[in-house]
């Protein structure tokens, strides 16, 4: 038996019930995708996008990664960011981290995990920038929660300062960039930082 066997059946009933409720719902989307938002976000498996905004597939541009992380040098999530910026026109850039991120609880431990380590320095990074304020929290749950925060907003500020933000900005390009959190224990998301031109 293939072992995607069950993925198989799954997309079978979900592209018949997409049909079953919407029968031009698939045309539409070989027509173009003209998403508002992109969303920039942890690649843990209880953080899917489209679900948590309750938005049908072309609604949302993606791109995922360890943490959430928005590093200058990551030419994946460059490219994600100008093509979503200059082709697609988004509106929005949503970058969304999560309570309980693994890798920011990870980058918090002092055991070694492998190649992720030289992932998770940013985060580290993050912690040094703001270390007389997460030392100053005495509950190690509060403090990881805090970084989980932190780690938003610096990558919102990442995001905010590439290239390609600052230039559709300056070309007064509709365009705001928004840090929030999600909370897996509620499912409810938290705006932590707006940046509207």
């Amino acid at each position: 038996m293939n072992d995607l066997s069950q993925v198989y059946e799954n997309n079978k009933i979900w592209a018949k019930n997409a049909v079953d409720s919407d029968p031009d719902f698939f045309n539409r989307l070989t027509l173009q995708q003209s998403p508002k938002y992109l969303w920039i976000g942890c690649a843990d498996s209880r953080v899917p996008a489209n679900q948590i905004m309750s938005l049908p597939p072309g609604d949302v541009f993606v791109h995922r990664n360890i943490a959430n992380v928005i590093v200058h040098t990551d030419l994946n999530a460059l490219s994600v960011i100008q093509y979503a910026v200059d082709v697609l026109k988004v509106k929005h850039i949503i970058l969304c981290g999560h309570y309980g991120c693994g890798g920011v609880k990870a980058s918090m431990e002092s055991t070694q995990h492998g190649l992720i380590d030289n992932w998770l320095r940013h985060i580290k990074d993050v912690y040094r920038f703001h270390a007389s304020e997460l030392d100053l929290i005495k509950s190690k749950e509060e403090k990881y929660d805090k970084l989980c925060e932190l780690n938003v907003i610096e990558q919102t500020n990442n995001i905010l300062n590439t290239t390609i933000v600052q230039n559709a900005l300056a070309s007064g390009q509709d365009l705001k960039i928004h840090g929030l959190i999600y909370d897996i224990k509620d499912g409810l998301l938290k705006e932590l930082s707006t940046h509207s031109n």
